[in-house]
This record gives C-alpha cells, structure tokens and sequence, in this order.
C-alpha cells in the first residue's frame, strides 16, 4: 500500500462517507420541518449562495408562491417563515455540491498521482455514478411536489433515500476493502445470513422512506397495538384498492409493514448475535456484532417512542441517524465476514 490505494485514499473515502452521513442529517430534518419543496428551481452554480438582500429574498419567495405548497398549504407565510424552511434545503443541496467536490477532485488527483489500482479506479467511476445518481433523484423528487400536490411523491422519496443509504455503505464497503487487504476464510453459512439481514435491513429502510413520504407517523401513535386496541387495524387493507396498494400507498399499511418488520430486522440480528458466539471470531468480527445487536436495540426504542410521541422533529432525526449508524454496523460485519 507504500504506492497505490494508500491510507490518503480510505480517509478520502471515509470523508466521503461522513459527508453522505451528513447530508442523510440535514435531509431527514428537511423532511420533517417540511423544507423540501422551498426551492423550487434548480441552478448549479449561482444557486450555491443565497439570496444576498432583501431584494432577492422577496424574489425568491415570489417564485415559491407560483407553486402549490404556498398556494394550498403555506398561504399564511411571511418573508420569514419562508426564510426558515428555505435554509434546510439550501444547506441539502450544498452539502450535495460539497460532496461531488470532495468526491471528483481528490479522485482526479489520486488518478494523476498513479495512486489508484484498477480495481479502486473501477469502484471510484461506480461511486461517482451513484452519487450522480442520487444528485438527479432529488430533483426528480421536488419535481414530483411542484404541479399539482404540495406533497413529494412518497416513491421518489423512497428512491432518494435508499440511494444514500447504499452510496454510503457501497463507500464504506470500498474503504474496508483498503483497510482489511488481506483475505481470510470465511464462514459462509454465518456469512449468507449476514447477506440476509442486510436485505430485511434495507427493505425496512424502503419502508421507512415510504412512512416519512405518507406522513405514515402521525397515525396509530400506540404501541405495541394500533389504534382501538388492535394488531391489525381494518384501516390498514381498506385505504386503497386493489387490496396490495394498502401496503405501498395506504397510510395504515405502510405503518403496518414498517411496525412489524422491525420485529424482523430484530430477530435476524440477534440470530446473527447467537450463531456468531459459537465461532471463533476476530476482534473487528466480535465488536462488529456486538455493536450490531446494541444498535438494533436502540434504533428499535427509538422508533417506538418516535411513534407514540407523534414524530417529533428531534426523535425522528435520531431515528433516520441511527439507522444510518445500523446500515453502516451491518456493512462492516458483512464486509469482515465475506473477505
């Protein structure tokens, strides 16, 4: 590593990765202040400041006016209401420029340098792709909020979501592979049940995203029951038709599959937990799980009181924080159990 994908690289990387960490931050409280839809064009480079006077900010706000969030929802605004729910997503959309700085620039450096193997020049063009990627989603998401309903939709929202969530664990993924270059042998049992928790994981963080688009929090505040003392409440599969939709689109439903597929993702980690104490394991392996079962566990109190309080700003960012922590907890432990 004296040449190529030295230790300038994995900290390039790991920047990368708390720079994503941080937007996932900023973007959940964009979310939950309902700041998303406050800019309403997008303009690369002379939409990197804001406006400077007041001449600008009044221009600005008439613009958001032309759309259906002020007209429908946000009437009532003044100049500084509006102010307020527009610093949250012009500092989102800074941090995405940030990013793709901090991402091209040391790449572009590294290449020239000879400092890259062909295997970390490949990974690089992918994670460059997916934050590209990404860039256009959130776009394609406001757009879906600026024509006829003052609402994101819940679908984009999803795909915005996820999209960070697998570019942040894809980066840290390459990061490992620098950091740990020598292989070892692996457990493949233990290490397809791994592969397993990760995709529940994954599926519930889609569920999540479709919750937080539906504004699916603000029902069903009890817990373990749903409303009126019930498991399944009939809201939860006649909402929509056909019966499926309920499930994708339905409020109710979307809370449903969201409630009780956390009991999963609970459940396969402490598989994991239990299989893994019966094997001979690393100290990065051992730490990993552990600090997978404890995160599991806080994520999953957090969620509950996030419920029953009504989706409060501050336990709902440390809801979406702390699965982000859980998805990168999950990303190591498969990452030290496959190589």
């Amino acid at each position: 590593m004296a040449n190529k994908d030295n230790k300038k690289v994995i900290y390039w990387l790991l920047t990368g990765c708390f720079l994503i960490f941080v937007m996932v931050v900023v973007g959940g409280i964009t979310r939950l202040t309902h700041s998303g839809l406050s800019i309403s064009s997008y303009k690369l480079i002379s939409g990197t400041l804001p406006p400077m006077n007041e001449a600008e900010w009044i221009a600005e706000f008439d613009h958001y006016k032309q759309f259906p969030e002020y007209q429908k929802l946000n009437n009532h605004f003044t100049l500084a209401d509006f102010k307020d729910i527009y610093f949250w997503e012009w500092l989102h959309r800074l941090l995405g420029r940030l990013l793709g700085v901090v991402f091209i620039i040391p790449f572009l450096y590294f290449l020239l340098k000879k400092q890259l193997t062909k295997p970390t020049i490949g990974k690089a063009i992918i994670l460059m792709c997916l934050g590209a990627f990404q860039g256009f989603l959130g776009w394609y998401m406001v757009k879906s909020g600026l024509v006829d309903r003052p609402d994101v939709s819940h679908y984009r929202l999803a795909m915005h979501l996820t999209t960070a969530f697998i570019t942040f664990a894809y980066t840290f993924w390459v990061a490992m592979d620098l950091w740990y270059p020598v292989k070892k042998e692996i457990n493949s049992q233990l290490r397809n049940i791994i592969r397993f928790g990760m995709a529940i994981l994954l599926i519930q963080i889609i569920w999540g995203a479709f919750v937080a688009g539906l504004d699916a929090g603000w029902i069903h505040n009890h817990w373990p029951l749903m409303n009126e003392g019930e498991w399944m409440h009939e809201t939860v599969y006649i909402e929509q038709v056909p019966l499926w939709k309920n499930f994708v689109e339905g409020k109710s439903g979307v809370q449903f599959v969201h409630r009780y597929m956390a009991y999963a993702v609970v459940g396969i980690i402490f598989v994991i937990w239990y299989k893994a104490r019966k094997l001979q394991l690393t100290v990065p392996q051992r730490n990993g799980i552990n600090l997978l079962l404890l995160l599991v566990l806080v994520q999953f109190i957090l969620g509950v009181f996030t419920l029953i309080l009504q989706v409060p700003v501050v336990l709902g960012v440390l809801h979406q924080v702390t699965a982000f922590f859980l998805l990168a907890a999950m990303t190591f432990v498969l990452h030290r159990f496959s190589k």
